[in-house]
């Protein structure tokens, strides 16, 4: 199982002076440990039901294009036990099971929405509507609404200026992509470069003629960033599945830059699937996940990352795969940008196939650009410090 800390975009987390904080909350079992843990340790969803209760406030750190903390509470911890300034902390991410009877995770809610309001205004208050995946849609609508309007009730008891505060509800399951989309809207909200990140997305698409991508972080398959067209929801599930086919497929294959001088009695390491470098060929084995993704085609970049004395060059490997039968004359395309982000877009096959330079020209500066709004958050954050 991949550590959380393996998960890094670019260089070292101690390059980070500061990292935000997400309190993660709800009542007991409502799968607050569950999420954190499918999505950012890798965790089979299956697994999650030997999960043991939280029972104190455990941090997990964890490094996107951004450095985060995420705060996992027991259900039991109040405003005052918390011990820690709610002000620290960017986001506030309650989760509910919307099986469960909701009165008593509304109070505490409620509770908290107005103790961070107070000390910090611009927090931002996100709720999970979790463990939606047995419930029909008519049901999910309607618990929906029901917990939705049990919220607003109870803001406006407290005071008419707490109905004005932003609040987003998100329905949630560990078993589909619903928690990826979720916890994708709450980064992109952490993220102070996201604009810039989405006009290099604009132009990379504008230049291919892609309908469609994705800057995805590659361990947790978060989309860090997505061009101006609406996300399709269809087409985020399939990217999710080919990059999770990927990650699944990747420790297969050895890279070809492992350094002949190590130790006889020590086999070389094998790069994590997401920093390999792999001959070009296609992968032999059908996709499980997705009956519409066939077997990808993966290939090498010649574009390497800055080498250190005595490091070893890391090769951007790339895939793709042909959509047909079920989006005919579509391709989708697999670039990794660094070692843990991925640009995932669908591409007309024939741009593809007959204007291939192009793409992989683009695919260069955009590349680059990503590097360097990194380099610009990174300075950013390390100017904050206390």
């Amino acid at each position: 199982m991949a550590s959380m800390q393996d998960s890094l975009a670019l260089k070292p987390s101690n390059d980070f002076a500061r990292r935000t904080k997400i309190l993660l909350m709800g009542t007991k079992r409502s799968g607050k440990t569950s999420i954190q843990q499918v999505l950012f340790n890798n965790l089979p969803p299956k697994q999650t039901f030997y999960i043991e209760p939280t029972k104190r406030i455990t941090k997990h750190a964890f490094d996107t294009f951004i450095p985060l903390e995420i705060w996992d509470c027991p259900g039991d911890v109040t405003v005052d036990s918390l011990d820690t300034p709610l002000s620290e902390f960017t986001t506030i991410l309650f989760v509910i099971d919307i099986r469960a009877l909701y009165q008593e995770p509304i109070s505490k809610l409620v509770e908290f929405m107005v103790a961070a309001h107070q000390v910090n205004p611009d927090i931002n208050f996100e709720v999970f509507l979790h463990k939606a995946e047995k419930l029909m849609e008519d049901d999910k609508i309607e618990y929906y609404r029901l917990i939705h309007e049990g919220v607003m009730d109870r803001l406006a008891d407290e005071s008419p200026e707490y109905e004005q505060v932003p609040l987003n509800f998100h329905l949630t399951s560990v078993y589909d992509h619903s928690l990826q989309d979720a916890f994708s809207h709450v980064l992109h909200k952490l993220v102070d470069s996201l604009s810039f990140l989405e006009d290099l997305l604009n132009i990379f698409c504008s230049n291919t003629s892609s309908p469609k991508a994705f800057l995805f972080d590659t361990t947790s398959r978060l989309y860090v960033a997505t061009d101006a067209s609406p996300v399709d929801q269809a087409t985020h599930n399939l990217c999710c599945d080919y990059l999770y086919m990927l990650n699944a497929f990747g420790p297969l294959f050895k890279s070809n830059m492992t350094n002949d001088s190590s130790p006889p009695d020590q086999s070389p390491s094998t790069p994590p699937p997401t920093a390999i470098t792999s001959p070009s060929t296609s992968l032999a084995s059908p996709n499980p996940i997705h009956p519409n993704i066939g077997p990808p085609t993966v290939s090498n970049l010649p574009k390497t990352l800055p080498m250190t004395p005595g490091s070893k060059p890391v090769f951007y490997p790339s895939a793709s795969t042909s959509l047909s039968p079920s989006h005919p004359g579509t391709t989708l395309t697999y670039h990794l940008v660094t070692p843990h982000l991925a640009l995932l877009a669908l591409l007309p096959s024939e741009v593809y196939e007959m204007r291939r330079g192009l793409v992989e020209w683009n695919v260069v500066w955009f590349r680059e650009g990503i590097r360097e709004i990194w380099e610009v958050e990174r300075e950013g954050r390390s100017g904050k410090g206390p």
